[in-house]
């Protein structure tokens, strides 16, 4: 497969961003090529096109595939797997928002619920310390409330949800800090 200039730019770039992002950077490359291309795409053509190892391109697969991004397509007389990725950009920020929630937030808010708990009994923790602690707990459980209050809206509604944010912001004026 070959790749215009811009869509090189735009795999590298998001290959570096994945970078940034703590996701491995061929997993981020491989996400790209497929949201870019018009067709189902099989493994050798994804190692020959971003010219990377084969072994690495199945275990990227798998980590997408694990990730909810990227499904597996079959194509009429090729016995071989191709790969698609997920097309419609509300339903990736969903998808890679509920793994992150799932695989960082929760077992942090899990760590942390237990924390607390064992605060209460801790003589050996300053109250100051205690209290820092509960309010690393209340952000995070706030935040994730707030998630599940949010994660079932349709991408349409979602989308005037975020456009609003900046005028409901100015509408209840300056918070305090």
């Amino acid at each position: 497969m070959d790749l215009s200039p811009t869509e090189q730019k735009y795999i590298l770039h998001w290959r570096e961003m994945g970078t940034r992002w703590g996701v491995n950077r061929t997993v981020a490359q491989i996400h790209a090529l497929l949201f870019l291309a018009s067709e189902p795409l099989h493994a050798e053509e994804i190692a020959d096109t971003l010219a990377v190892a084969r072994s690495n391109v199945s275990n990227s697969l798998k980590e997408l595939q694990s990730w909810g991004l990227v499904k597996v397509a079959h194509v009429m007389g090729d016995r071989r797997d191709h790969f698609v990725a997920l097309q419609d950009v509300w339903e990736i920020f969903r998808v890679i928002v509920e793994e992150r929630k799932r695989r960082e937030i929760d077992p942090t808010l899990s760590v942390l619920r237990q924390c607390a708990i064992e605060a209460e009994d801790d003589r050996g923790m300053q109250p100051a310390t205690r209290e820092r602690m509960a309010q690393v707990l209340d952000f995070l459980e706030l935040l994730a409330g707030s998630y599940d209050d949010y994660r079932h809206l349709p991408p349409a509604t979602l989308k005037r949800f975020i456009t609003m944010g900046g005028k409901v912001a100015k509408m209840l004026g300056k918070d305090e800090r």
